[in-house]
């Protein structure tokens, strides 16, 4: 395996931050795989490369255009110095072949930090790899727990936190979750690194809002947007249907980018769709959150576009019974409604909260206060 950067071990010459103190460079090694990484290695590597340096290496798990290049693209995120072209399959699949790949990457690169994003395959895979290899494990998004262990996103995340030597919290919620399974050391508040991203791309998504309710036909307000992925909503026909029949029987049009996991198991089922239910492809990060930002309720079960709805003051309907971010339903902004047809149609009908959602997701420099964090209390391998 080749790799466009050195595998040579990093200099340990200073380096000088902008406050005049100097830094020893870190070599770090990134895993990305899914278009929720994206976002986030695209914020943190702004802030990485200036001091440091950064080996990307994306595992593929999600590899077509409009799942994966785009974000590249409209994120201005570096290119990745390995794709391992992991592609579709099994869980365990996804995670072997992603882990052969990563643990070959870090003995030839040889790096002083591991960063993992998040609770995807590709996540785990990276904590695991590093971990087998005495390699120090930053976990960026530690601590959110569902308690649904039937998600392989809870396993992944639980899995991820306890062999992590730094966990950046983005609430406060997260890390006394992580208190409660005994783990205190190396837990920092850093705040959301996905809210970084939502106010450093929102003055590009202001000038393109109206072009996208034009090119699609739709009014402010005048529309949901919902996207339906995960697997306890896909796998079974029988929830998928329920969700579906939701959607058709609200009062307004419905935006759907799909996945094409859940495509795939409408056509598999024979699922009809609702005339106001109007299916597009995969939309890169500038399109979806200008549709977020217009919508009048968000339906989702996706944990990245429900936060983001939060940020954006949007009221959301969880297509699940449990959350991440129970702090995003005090005050009404997210109810959950489960796969319950009913349930999703009321939720969605609802009134919009008062005020504005408080700020539990931190300050917008989260990636700052992570690097910072590396820089104040360096790995020791």
């Amino acid at each position: 395996m080749t790799l466009t950067r050195s595998s040579r071990p990093p200099s340990r010459r200073p380096r000088s931050r902008d406050d005049g103190r100097t830094v020893a460079i870190l070599k770090v090694l990134t895993v990305i795989g899914a278009r929720p990484q994206f976002v986030k290695a695209a914020m943190l590597s702004r802030v990485l490369r200036r001091r440091h340096d950064e080996v990307l290496v994306h595992t593929g798990q999600h590899y077509d255009d409009l799942m994966s290049d785009i974000f590249f693209r409209e994120l201005g995120l570096p290119q990745p110095d390995l794709n391992l072209g992991v592609g579709s399959g099994s869980h365990a699949t996804q995670t072997a072949r992603a882990m052969e790949g990563l643990e070959a990457a870090m003995v030839e690169q040889r790096p002083d930090v591991v960063v993992v994003f998040g609770d995807t395959n590709s996540t785990l895979a990276g904590a695991l790899a590093a971990a087998k290899l005495g390699l120090p494990v930053a976990h960026v998004e530690a601590g959110f727990r569902s308690y649904e262990r039937a998600l392989p996103e809870e396993i992944n995340r639980v899995l991820t936190d306890h062999v992590s030597t730094y966990l950046f919290c983005p609430t406060q919620n997260a890390m006394e979750c992580l208190a409660r399974e005994g783990i205190v050391d190396g837990v920092h508040h850093s705040g959301d690194i996905m809210y970084d991203s939502l106010l450093s791309i929102l003055p590009r998504v202001k000038p393109v809002a109206q072009t996208v309710l034009e090119d699609y036909g739709l009014q402010a307000r005048g529309y949901y947007l919902s996207t339906v992925h995960r697997a306890a909503n896909t796998d079974d026909p029988a929830p998928l249907a329920r969700v579906f029949s939701a959607l058709s029987q609200l009062d307004m049009p419905v935006i759907l980018p799909l996945h094409p996991r859940t495509r795939a198991a409408l056509d598999r089922a024979s699922i009809s769709v609702g005339s106001n239910v109007r299916l597009l492809e995969p939309v890169g990060y500038l399109e979806m959150v200008a549709l977020e930002r217009m919508a009048r309720a968000v339906i989702s079960d996706s944990g990245g576009v429900r936060r983001e709805a939060y940020f954006l003051g949007i009221p959301c309907v969880t297509l699940r019974e449990d959350t991440e971010f129970p702090e995003t339903l005090i005050d009404g902004w997210d109810v959950l409604a489960g796969d319950d047809t009913e349930r999703i149609v009321q939720a969605a009908l609802r009134p919009r909260p008062a005020g504005e959602p408080r700020p539990i997701f931190g300050d917008g420099h989260a990636a700052e206060k992570i690097v910072e964090t590396l820089e104040r209390d360096p790995p020791n391998r």
